[in-house]
């Protein structure tokens, strides 16, 4: 596949690497002169330009590309190259820093295929890496909603208890489970929650300790899993 990538930045050039190693035709633009030299010398197929400039989107051939990135930290650019993109049957994914222009960007971007808060996720690592045990944050879906993985412990209150069995409030939903030494899968009734178990679930921030004193048991000595 071919994507065009706005902006070299440390979430573009991650982003391109990747793409490059999956073996897809990857294209990046970039206004900055020296980190065009420096992209070039490492074999990528950079142009010097700005992102949001129709021109400049075209000449790199966003005809034929399957998708574009707006991974900027300039959120102007990254919208515009994105609406552009989308008139072109392009996939989009745009980038998007500060959280308190969240309100506007669910408000004008709805035609934006992903939007993406990559300071978010590195606070979830971050997070993560701290707290570390049986309580493991996968994404923040939105301000107030979290996907969570939690693992039964020995101490559990539902361990020994099947899935039918196990009640979580109402603000929070059952989406995978797994064995301890298994993969994870969509749940199923008859399936047993046993030490070293796996499940995935996505709740409010509001009732996330009460999914965790659920699953887990009583995590008053793990830092609280909040918001990234």
């Amino acid at each position: 596949m071919r994507f065009v990538i706005v902006g070299a930045g440390r979430v573009g050039m991650r982003t391109a690497r990747v793409l490059r190693e999956e073996d897809h035709d990857v294209v990046i633009i970039e206004p900055d002169e020296t980190k065009v030299s420096r992209l070039d010398d490492e074999g990528f197929d950079v142009v010097q330009g700005d992102g949001s400039d129709e021109e400049t989107l075209l000449a790199v051939g966003l005809e034929d590309a399957d998708g574009i990135a707006g991974l900027s930290g300039d959120l102007v650019v990254n919208f515009v190259a994105c609406m552009i993109g989308k008139a072109h049957d392009c996939r989009t994914v745009l980038r998007v820093d500060d959280d308190y222009r969240e309100y506007v960007v669910q408000k004008y971007a709805s035609d934006v295929d992903e939007v993406i808060y990559p300071e978010r996720l590195g606070a979830i690592a971050a997070k993560n890496a701290l707290v570390g045990g049986n309580i493991r944050a996968v994404a923040d879906i939105a301000q107030n909603l979290q996907l969570v993985q939690l693992t039964i412990t020995p101490e559990s209150p539902m361990r020994g208890y099947s899935l039918t069995e196990l009640e979580l409030p109402a603000d929070s939903r059952l989406l995978a489970f797994g064995k301890a030494d298994g993969i994870l899968e969509l749940p199923g009734p008859d399936d047993s929650l046993e030490a070293g178990d796996r499940v995935v679930i996505i709740a409010d921030f509001s009732v996330l300790r009460d999914v965790e004193q659920i699953i887990v048991g009583d995590t008053s000595h793990v830092t609280a899993t909040g918001g990234a």
